[in-house]
Order: structure tokens, then C-alpha cells, then sequence
């Protein structure tokens, strides 16, 4: 077994504003400080008339004489309601390039179950990336999502339907090269299992097992290409990624996953 990465997440938080650290542990590189991987994430709020603001930034906490290196991310988002639409525009700035930001813009309607996201970039130019729009529509103990997405730089479409009702959800994903299908049925309280079925012929089967107290075991198959295991043990979460080829499983990366608070 090869273990590809081990990383505990130490996060301090003693209001919204406070800075938040992060440490990680790659590689399982213990020999010294280049092992380390910390980084301070912050983030605030405040209001300017009707309008909520939110902002914050990450930064690279390690020790190095390249100080513009440090800086990872900045970030601000706006919201504000419109005669019943609430609106969201997001943008995210790359600290080493300060010439453009990416931007999402999301607005919906809760009385008319409908919600548009717009995203793309912004800077010496203006372009649009991405349109989707989902529409919700109840039907009896039903519940109905349609979701038409829009790539407009490689010009790709597709379309993802919903259905939920009772303890059976069914999710049709479709564009004009590739169709998918997923069934989720939650068999009891402790169990469910959803398979996924593409055009191509390719399989894959979730089952998720509750073992109750917010621990929870998800085991991912997909038949001659890997097997994943996602185990959540209340502040603990670890991922397992087990390569298969037919019969034969190749070397497994095992991720660990601790978020202490205090």
C-alpha cells in the first residue's frame, strides 16, 4: 500500500473574522519544515446600504524570502434582492496576476423555482464562459429539477433532469455526444446504493452506509478502473483510491483528513 498523502487540517476559529490556519503533511515528508504546508485562510462581512458584502483571502504561511509569493487568493462577493430575485456576482482574484478575475453571477427566484448562474472572466476583456439555468417544478410528492448547462468556449451543451420522490431520486444527464443515468435508492435508514450507467457502456455503483453519529462509510466502484472508500468518522475523513485492472489492484493512495476547533 502507498500512503500519497497524510494531512491533518488544524483550524482555530474564534469568530467569523478570525484568521483561520491550516497545516498539511504531504507526501508524509515529517523531516523538517519543507514538509509543511500551512496556510492562513480569512474572511469578513459588512453591509453598504442594501447591499451585503463578502470578502476574504488565502495566504501561504511558510517561511521564504519571495514575499509576493505568499499571497494565494483574494476574493468578494456582493448580494442583493432585486423585486423578488435574489442576486449573487462573485470574484475571484489570482494575486499573481492581477490583470483578471474570474467571476460567477447567480440570481433566483424562490417564488418561480428558478435560478440562472452566469460565470467567466473579466479584465482587459469581458467573456463568458459558462450559462446554466435550473428550473424546479413540484409535482404531487414529487419533486422535478430541469438543468440546461452552456459551454460557450468549446461550444458544448448538456442538460441534467431530476427526479426525486419518496426514497428514489433519478438523475438523466444528457448532451449531444454522451447520456447518463443515476438511480439512488436509500434501501433503509443505514443504507443506500445508486448505480450510473453512461452511453458508453461504462458502470459505476455508490453505496453509502450510515453507522449513525456522523460517521459514515461510501465505497465507489467502477469495474476495471478503481475502487474509491470515503470513511468519515465525526472530525476524521479518509479517503481510500484503489486502481483496478481486471483482478489486479495497483498502488493505493490512502488521504487522512483531521479538523480540530478550538
Amino acid at each position: 500500500m502507498k500512503s500519497s498523502i497524510l494531512s491533518f487540517v488544524i483550524i482555530g476559529v474564534a469568530s467569523a473574522s478570525k484568521p483561520q490556519l491550516s497545516v498539511q503533511v504531504r507526501d508524509g515528508s515529517f523531516a523538517g519544515i519543507e514538509g509543511l504546508d500551512p496556510v492562513i485562510t480569512w474572511e469578513s462581512s459588512a453591509e453598504s446600504g442594501d447591499i451585503n458584502l463578502e470578502f476574504g483571502a488565502e495566504v501561504a504561511a511558510r517561511p521564504t524570502s519571495d514575499v509576493s509569493s505568499l499571497p494565494r487568493s483574494i476574493w468578494g462577493k456582493a448580494s442583493k434582492s432585486f423585486g423578488g430575485w435574489a442576486t449573487t456576482a462573485r470574484a475571484d482574484i489570482d494575486p499573481q496576476n492581477m490583470e483578471t478575475a474570474d467571476f460567477e453571477i447567480e440570481t433566483g427566484n424562490e417564488e418561480g423555482d428558478l435560478s440562472i448562474k452566469v460565470s467567466g472572466s473579466a479584465g482587459k476583456s469581458f467573456a463568458v464562459s459558462n450559462v446554466e439555468v435550473t428550473k424546479t417544478i413540484e409535482s404531487g410528492d414529487a419533486t422535478v429539477t430541469v438543468n440546461p448547462r452552456y459551454n460557450l468556449e468549446t461550444e458544448e451543451g448538456d442538460v441534467v433532469i431530476g427526479y426525486t420522490a419518496d426514497k428514489t431520486s433519478v438523475e438523466v444527464t444528457a448532451s449531444r455526444d454522451a447520456q447518463s443515468v443515476t438511480v439512488s435508492q436509500q434501501l433503509d435508514d443505514d443504507n443506500r446504493i445508486a448505480p450510473t450507467l453512461a452511453s458508453g457502456g461504462a458502470i459505476s455503483v455508490e453505496w453509502e452506509r450510515s453507522l449513525g453519529d456522523d460517521k459514515s462509510v461510501t465505497t465507489t466502484l467502477k469495474p476495471n478502473e478503481s475502487v474509491d472508500v470515503e470513511w468519515k468518522d465525526d472530525a476524521w475523513t479518509a479517503n481510500i483510491n484503489m486502481p483496478v485492472d481486471g483482478t489486479t489492484i495497483g498502488d493505493t493512495s490512502v488521504s487522512i483528513k483531521r479538523e480540530v476547533n478550538f
